[in-house]
């Protein structure tokens, strides 16, 4: 088999799976799969039998058919709309105290309205499916390639897809433009990455490189069933009568496109939802906020309520009907009802039926009680304030274009109610984005550098000279900063390393940066400057440093690499051109990268980079005479915060590398279980006895305001997480850059890098080692838990690594371990997987019972993001899989500070109140209900015509608290960052605790008490219309349904704290609402408007007493509260309260008065970590030596 040297390590470096057994399966369980290749007439068989899905996707939630049944029964999980069902359909029966009409048309409204929010949101996926799925493809049909669309595409059809294209489905590769049958691809709509990921076909299909190649051309693929191991492919190809085996280099996934090569040829293997892509398609965990949980708690309470009042009522109403007739029926006492002449119903020889019938007559009349309208005014508002967060200025990103965005509109609230934050590191605290700033060669330190770590050392030393040095390298004067490269070294810089006594090892070491990589060039063809595409951020910043030192790298073709090498001797730039023999590709396993090149001299060269763990033991030791030095320098770089890598080499003779290639082409070959363990086998027997060249350092910079932010986020008393895959030092020097590490904190490390757990290991006893570790894990956590009770005024910084997290998140350990963390002010995991960063996320979500935060921006932070109560995505360099998996996402670290202190904060306090309104103004007005039916001794009638109660939540009293949760601000944005501490009312539920819950309910109550009685008390003498004749129930319910109206819109002026005009415009809207509808209503025929036929034009609008009893009524209905307000602000303020008035009188010559000092010192003394910590602690400690601050 003709096979390209080049690449020819990928395929091994695939991630191990389930479905990783190779060929040995196919055709068994899993491995079914067969698919007959450019056979039209077996396609059509396949197809019409069923076997195979179409190309059609659809990640729509419902069809035209799904869409009622499916939307109804998501309605109808809500205890509160069953309820309302069961009240709608009683109300056509003859015990319904009002039409029918009235009830179902409030809960028809309601859910109209979200189930077309429903399908507007589902109609937007079906266009994106549309247009998805009319995309055009190339497909060889009848002798020739010709278009068609993508949902005709089948299994076994050969495609042809040009640069620039999205792959139409699951391709096998058979051949490319190039010779050697490489691609590049772009996986970013697959899995976000922006980096390019190289292919190649197999040998015996490469030399089709043109359509009409095709025409004779016939194969079977045998693979693997759908799955969504992206990363793995199992099958094999036969191509007359002769099988060769296939891997995930010759899989192209549907979505990705094709980058950097012309055109390629396909074989269709998966379609539609059985390609890997929608195999991976699974919907994001459901979360449900707090308050909606609570909410739905609450609901329960009204609804308990309503049952026992209803049974209350329905006791009485049954003692009542017993007693209607005296003296054998001679007397009637309730004459009007006569029960002398009666249903059933009324019935007082039946009393006991007739309480019955009342109890439901009475749940269907206080139905009023549960605010129907709630849930979806919450979700309107939700929506509402999820335009406002993707619209903040302030937290647009404008070096990459890149909004806020929530990706889900539930949990707006539980974003002002966060308790801990995990957070990953590198990329997320950091840039990922690497800078070239170090670098050992030959035993010789190069690199004048000062990182961001390194200054915070130096603060936290005392050493303000090189704590106030800039961290950036000084560029001469007129030369641009170059991205990756932040060196400088006046020894090695602009060709001066030729006159380096080690100045061999210099040229070998730039000569390795410049060859061993998958990078790709690309030549502006106007500048001539190079750029180059990589695989990783790291790799990008080796090359791009080799060419600032004079290697560049500026080609590369099927055959090799082509390098401007600048040539000692002559001090000119020469070309020289490297061919590839074989790339043997970094994974996380071999955690090193090789490649075999010949150079124009025919010598043969192994080219390594990797871990200092991997590449020390690896080494030659009597050619690497500078070990020990270059191992201290990679100390320090660790200490200092940078990544760091090994560079070494060796050459090797023609009789050793045909060996190897020998081996390693058969190993590649193989079908065998054991086939991966035969390549690496291969691959490490030649990797030995090198020659170390040195070892580089870059820099993963912190990302803008990450300091900062941490500072502000622990003023408000949330605690900060670091789970990271880096190494302890490294982690604990980024802690000290980002302040969440201070002078003076104390730190609890918990280890099993020591001396006897190393002798253990080297034992290989592993019931031993796992004994012994986990028992170290537990003392060292007993011994953290007694310092931190022996010290309670100290600070604590818990740091533990990857081998003892793996103990201490045993179900029997987990408990200490978490009551350890949280006496901590910081918890860092070093070495953490991301399985380790999911289950630390769900212990401490679990243990806590407060609302946790994960943020992160790679895949391996998505389990910890879906873990979390909510998910904060990072759109960085690593990718968007976390973003994808993301509750919201943001483009900086930094913008969770805004996110939180201001929008999570009026969010939940937004959402808290109006919530707490909407179960007041339902209390208000169901109560009067219930006291006119005790009036009436129970008899079931209403206080208000049926239709005015239908609107009473739908058009009169819910467009200002839904513009209240909206717009309302307790206190703005720059008094949010001002006094971080006033965060602390979400985390400790201040403004939705039962008791808040439970007093505006109580308020409802009272101002429902006020109103009904002051209504009667003043008009029931009152004469009303010209004839002299008394008020009667149309008129009195008409003037207490007036004062309702205004008495809670006018409570919802008095709670408002930020008035804007939509506000007022609601308000007063409900208000004249009401007045319209008195009007039009009333003017109906009175079979329809029945008992508000003229009430207003004729009775109510020319009655002052009407006017006067509405004022004076309402006014005494918000007496209670406002009198309760005054007294306790006044005389009992909280923290919220003092912030507010400070606001207020805040003037803008002098914006902080003695109090706002007094409430930020207020904020920043209840922190341990973060600058202002570290500031108060250096001012304590030279207080206490009696200096001058």
């Amino acid at each position: 088999m003709i096979m390209s040297k080049l690449y020819t390590y990928a395929a091994c470096a695939r991630r191990p799976s389930a479905v990783d057994d190779e060929g040995s399966r196919i055709g068994g369980p899993g491995f079914s799969r067969v698919v007959h290749t450019n056979d039209p007439a077996a396609a059509a068989a396949a197809a019409a039998a069923g076997y195979y899905r179409s190309n059609k996707i659809s990640t729509t939630k419902y069809s035209a058919v799904t869409f009622l049944p499916k939307s109804l029964f998501e309605q109808f999980r809500r205890v509160a709309n069953i309820y309302f069902l069961i009240t709608a359909l009683l109300s056509y029966s003859p015990i319904a105290p009002f039409r029918g009409s009235t009830a179902v048309a409030p809960l028809v409204l309601v859910l109209v309205a979200t189930m077309v929010k429903e399908a507007i949101e589902d109609w937007r996926r079906k266009q994106q499916d549309i247009e998805v799925n009319n995309r055009k493809a190339k497909v060889f049909q009848d002798g020739a390639f010709t278009q068609t669309k993508w949902t005709k595409l089948r299994v076994g059809d050969v495609v042809k897809v040009e640069k620039d294209e999205f792959f139409p489905a699951d391709l096998v590769l058979l051949s490319s433009s190039y010779e050697d049958a490489i691609c590049y691809v772009e996986t970013m709509n697959l899995d976000g990455e922006t980096n390019l990921k190289l292919k190649q076909a197999l040998g015996v299909t490469s030399h089709l490189q043109d359509d009409e190649s095709f025409a004779g051309f016939g194969a079977v693929i045998k693979c693997e069933d759908p799955n969504a191991q992206l990363y793995s492919f199992v099958g094999n190809i036969e191509i007359e009568d002769q099988q060769y085996p296939l891997s995930p280099t010759q899989l192209l996934l549907r979505d990705s496109k094709l980058r950097n090569t012309e055109y390629v040829y396909g074989a269709v293997v998966f379609t539609g939802h059985d390609t890997k892509v929608m195999q991976n398609a699974t919907s994001v965990p459901s979360k449900r906020s707090k308050i909606e949980k609570k909410m739905d708690g609450a609901i329960y309470l009204l609804l308990s309520s309503l049952v026992l009042i209803s049974v209350i009522g329905s006791v009485f109403f049954g003692i009542a009907t017993k007693d209607d007739l005296r003296d054998d029926g001679r007397v009637m006492k309730r004459w009007y009802l006569r029960p002398d002449d009666t249903t059933v119903i009324f019935d007082p020889n039946r009393a006991a039926t007739s309480a019955v019938l009342h109890l439901f007559t009475a749940m269907i009349l206080y139905g009023y009680f549960i605010p129907i309208s709630l849930y979806i005014s919450i979700e309107l508002v939700k929506l509402l304030q999820a335009m406002f967060i993707n619209s903040d200025i302030h937290m647009y990103h404008e070096e990459s274009d890149t909004p806020a965005r929530a990706r889900t509109s539930n949990l707006n609230e539980e974003l002002g109610q966060v308790h801990t934050i995990l957070t990953d590191k590198t990329g997320t605290l950091t840039c990922n984005s690497m800078e070239f700033i170090k670098c050992s060669i030959a035993g010789t330190a190069y690199g004048r550098g000062i990182t961001e770590v390194e200054r915070a050392m130096a603060k936290k030393k005392g050493s303000p000279l090189i704590a106030d040095m800039e961290i950036a390298v000084d560029q001469p004067e007129g030369k641009s900063v170059v991205k990756g490269f932040n060196f400088a070294d006046e020894r090695v810089m602009d060709g001066e390393w030729v006159n380096q006594e080690s100045s061999g090892v210099i040229e070998m070491f730039f000569r390795l940066l410049a060859v061993c990589h998958t990078c790709i060039p690309e030549v502006d063809e106007v500048s001539g400057k190079v750029s180059y595409e990589a695989e990783s951020p790291d790799e990008a910043a080796f090359v791009v440093a080799a060419r600032e030192l004079g290697f560049t790298f500026y080609q590369r073709t099927q055959a090799g690499v082509s390098l401007h090498e600048l040539d000692p001797l002559s001090g000119q730039q020469v070309d020289r051109f490297y061919k590839v023999l074989h790339v043997l590709e970094f994974n996380s396993t071999r955690k090193r990268m090789s490649v075999i090149v010949k150079d124009e001299e025919g010598k043969i060269f192994l080219f390594s980079k990797g871990a200092d763990s991997i590449m020390f033991e690896r080494l030659s030791s009597s050619e690497s005479s500078y070990r020990e030095s270059t191992q201290k320098h990679i100390n320090e770089y660790a200490d200092a915060g940078l990544r760091t890598l090994v560079l070494a080499y060796r050459q090797l003779d023609d009789a050793e590398y045909a060996k190897f290639d020998k081996k390693f082409t058969a190993a590649k070959n193989s079908v065998s279980a054991d086939r991966d363990e035969l390549i690496e086998e291969a691959a490490d027997s030649l990797e030995r006895g090198l020659i170390l060249l040195g070892a580089t350092a870059v820099e993963d910079k912190l990302q803008k305001g990450v300091p900062e932010c941490i500072d502000k986020l622990a003023q408000a008393g949330i605690k900060i997480w670091v789970l990271t895959g880096d190494k302890m030092e490294t982690a604990i020097n980024i802690g000290y850059a980002c302040s969440l590490l201070r002078q003076g904190m104390k730190q609890i490390t918990i280890t099993l890098d020591t001396p006897d757990i190393i002798a253990l290991e080297k034992g290989g006893d592993r019931a031993a080692i796992t004994k012994a570790s986990k028992d170290s894990v537990v003392q060292q956590i007993n011994e953290g838990k007694q310092l931190i009770n022996a010290s309670a005024s100290e600070s604590f910084a818990l740091i533990v690594d990857g081998k003892s997290l793996t103990h201490a998140l045993k179900d029997d350990t987990k408990g200490m371990f978490l009551d350890l963390a949280i006496g901590c002010n910081s918890v860092i995991c070093c070495r953490s997987s991301p399985k380790q960063k999911a289950l630390v996320t769900r212990l401490v979500k679990a243990g806590t019972h407060k609302v946790t935060l994960a943020i992160g921006d790679g895949a391996n932070d998505v389990g910890m993001i879906q873990e979390a109560d909510i998910g904060v995505g990072i759109s960085g360099a690593e990718g968007m899989q976390a973003v994808m998996a993301s509750d919201v996402s943001i483009a900086q670290f930094r913008f969770l500070e805004r996110l939180l202190l201001v929008h999570g904060h009026w969010c939940y306090s937004r959402i808290s109140s109006m919530v707490c309104f909407f179960f007041y103004k339902n209390i208000a007005f169901g109560v009067t209900l219930f006291l006119y039916e005790c009036y009436t001794s129970f008899s079931g009638q209403t206080f208000y015509n049926d239709w005015s109660m239908s609107l009473y939540n739908v058009l009169f009293t819910s467009l200002p608290v839904i513009a209240m949760g909206v717009f309302d601000q307790d206190v703005s944005a720059r008094f949010c960052l001002k006094y971080p501490m006033l965060y602390q009312e979400g985390p400790q539920n201040l403004l939705f605790r039962w008791s808040r819950l439970l007093g505006w309910m109580l308020h409802g109550v009272g101002s429902a008490v006020i109103i009904f009685f002051l209504t009667i008390a003043s008009l029931k003498y009152q004469a009303f219309r010209s004839n002299g004749q008394v008020i009667d129930l149309s008129t009195l319910g008409a003037t207490a349904y007036t004062c309702i109206v205004w008495a809670v819109n006018m409570q919802m002026a008095i709670t408002v704290n930020y008035f804007t005009l939509i506000q007022h415009i609601c308000i007063w809207a409900g208000i004249f609402l009401w007045y319209v509808f008195l009007l039009a209503y009333g003017a109906i025929t009175p079979s329809f408007s029945t008992t508000f036929f003229m009430v207003f034009s004729e009775a109510l609008g020319g009655a002052p007493s009407y006017w006067v009893v509405t004022l004076l009524v309402s006014v005494a209905a918000l007496i209670p509260y406002f009198t309760l307000s005054v007294v306790k602000t006044w005389f009992f303020p909280t923290y919220h309260n003092k912030i507010q008035w400070l606001q207020h009188m805040a003037k803008d010559d002098d914006p902080e008065a003695e109090l706002g000092m007094i409430l930020r010192q207020f904020s920043v003394r209840s922190t341990s970590v973060g600058i202002s910590a570290r500031r108060d602690a250096k001012l304590v400690r030279v207080s206490s030596k009696g200096l001058p601050c």
